[in-house]
């Protein structure tokens, strides 16, 4: 694609799923990439597979709930390579289904400080860095359940739609300094939400993905990380340069339904 090339993206949650699988798609297309994961085993291995392909990778481990480590992160990119042209703002994670009533304060907090405050702290710290130089590009990961409601998903869809809001909101206040921001929300993904984000199971290989969720999707199978990579590097490639401020489903249909 073109304009990634010799450029340099960061990548939150770059340790497995969509994550890893966009930092991988950024690095074959010829940018730097630093990889921001929690969980710094996985992390390290991101950067030894891009490594070993022959791309150049640099990990930094980083908690997005908390705005000093995420100015870290935009540092050593700015260290590294000498500046910042994309961002997947991707980390996140995914508590359980209980009720609205049955969800325990500590649980909202941690969900909204790391799906919904997390992209903003990552986003606060990568726009003085972005803006006025052109040609940059922030992709948020929000959810289909950004989109609409789920039962049982209270506070995890109000993060994501969250998410879908701050997008558009920044977009304008950006659209003239040179910064594209929009958001891909992913339907079922064959990937393990917990694993990505470095909360809960951090083995994705230990993740069985439920089929049941491919029940009201209208292509009839789960999408890989490797389908959402591509979107987020479509989204930051010159082919998207009039678009922004958009939240585009990434499905398999279901939005259309």
């Amino acid at each position: 694609m073109q304009g990634i090339s010799d450029k340099t993206a960061v990548v939150t949650g770059a340790g497995s799923g969509i994550g890893r699988a966009s930092a991988e798609r950024f690095a074959a297309e010829g940018a730097n990439v630093v990889i921001a994961d929690v969980v710094a085993d996985t992390g390290r291995e991101t950067v030894d597979i891009i490594e070993d392909a022959g791309g150049d990778a640099v990990f930094v481990e980083v908690d997005v709930s908390d705005p000093d480590s995420v100015e870290e992160m935009v540092d050593t990119a700015v260290e590294t390579y000498g500046g910042l042209d994309f961002a997947h703002n991707n980390a996140g994670i995914l508590t359980g289904f209980a009720r609205v009533t049955d969800i325990e304060d500590g649980q909202w907090d941690r969900l909204l400080d790391i799906n919904l405050k997390g992209i903003w702290n990552c986003m606060k710290a990568e726009l003085p860095v972005m803006a006025d130089e052109g040609g940059a590009a922030i992709v948020n990961t929000a959810s289909e359940a950004g989109l609409v409601g789920m039962g049982g998903l209270a506070s995890y869809s109000a993060s994501k739609h969250g998410v879908v809001g701050l997008t558009k909101t920044v977009a304008l206040e950006y659209a003239s300094r040179g910064v594209r921001v929009n958001a891909i929300a992913p339907g079922p993904t064959e990937t393990n939400i917990q694993a990505n984000s470095g909360g809960g199971n951090t083995d994705p290989t230990e993740f069985e993905f439920d089929t049941s969720a491919m029940v009201d999707v209208p292509m009839g199978r789960g999408a890989t990380a490797d389908e959402m990579a591509g979107v987020v590097a479509f989204l930051c490639s010159d082919d998207a340069s009039y678009i922004t401020g958009h939240t585009l489903p990434v499905d398999g249909g279901q939005a259309a339904d």
